[in-house]
């Protein structure tokens, strides 16, 4: 069964869903985060039923700004705000009878597989990473990928956009997928996710402020590999994937010092890891092996 349950983070009202598992307790739990743009209903929502299903609290929860929690602006990347999201969801797991507070893991999909081993390295009350398809971000890696001319104009056209709005205008957004034309996330695979029944959520909209595609480009999430150890850390990737390259999968992974596990899987889209069999039923089994020796 759902529950509802509401939290605060820096005084912002934030709606998840707590999972329990049946018998006695208590049980070991696991934090939630996910891909870009994503709601509670989605991605983070179908691998916390699995994860509760083999015996863990979860909570799948939507960040500020997203979804059914508060914030402003309404659907923007708040990289900082996150992580915060993440201290608070925490908190509240450790402060249920149902949870042993002192295991306690956090698993990020996507987008939030760079903000889980982020927020894991620091928290020590957070004693596990998995990330599954994660996106391990750093500015290096997106300056090589644009070019450092093209890194530079993007960075311009963005300032452009908060310089209009810290002088009084309008908040800009741009769709958050588009099979073709502008959109955060361009292209038909994004679209096939977003875009279809498959993601239906009440509270999904398909936009996002312009201003978060700056903080996709300029946050570092891959610097919480250097710091995690000693803590376990489990990294779950497709060896093909064109939106969370399996070269940054392995960065992270050699970048962190252990105990620790990759495990590639034959997924070749991206989104197979959202929803797709046999893929999300081989991550989970994955996940479930290296949480019973290390959580």
């Amino acid at each position: 069964m759902i529950e509802h349950v509401r939290f605060t983070a820096d005084g912002i009202a934030l709606a998840g869903d707590l999972r329990v598992p049946q018998g006695p307790g208590p049980h070991p739990a696991l934090v939630f985060t996910g891909p870009f743009t994503g709601v509670k209903e989605q991605v983070t929502g179908l691998y916390a039923e699995r994860l509760a299903a083999a015996g863990y609290v979860t909570l799948a929860f939507d960040h500020r700004n997203f979804g059914a929690s508060g914030g402003e602006p309404r659907r923007h990347e708040d990289p900082q705000g996150k992580l915060a999201d993440l201290r608070a969801a925490v908190s509240f797991l450790r402060g249920l009878p149902a949870v042993d507070r002192e295991r306690v893991g956090a698993v990020g999909i996507c987008l939030g597989g760079g903000y889980a081993l982020r927020f894991a390295a620091f928290d020590p009350r957070v004693k596990v990473f998995v990330g599954i398809a994660g996106a391990y971000n750093n500015p290096y890696a997106m300056r090589s990928a644009m070019t450092p001319v093209g890194y530079e104009g993007a960075l311009s056209s963005f300032t452009d956009v908060l310089e209009r709005q810290d002088r009084g205008g309008d908040v800009e957004y741009l769709p958050a997928v588009a099979e073709t034309g502008e959109a955060a996330m361009p292209g038909d695979e994004p679209f096939a996710y977003y875009g279809t029944e498959r993601s239906a959520a009440p509270t999904w909209v398909n936009e996002v402020t312009r201003a978060s595609v700056r903080e996709l480009v300029t946050m570092d999430n891959m610097m919480g590999a250097d710091f995690l150890s000693p803590k376990p850390g489990l990294i779950v990737h497709g060896l093909a994937d064109r939106f969370c390259s399996p070269e940054g999968a392995e960065e992270a992974y050699k970048r962190m010092d252990g105990p620790k596990r990759i495990a590639w899987l034959d997924a070749r889209r991206h989104i197979d890891l959202y929803d797709t069999e046999p893929h999300v039923t081989q991550a989970v089994e994955e996940t479930t092996r290296f949480l019973a020796d290390h959580l």
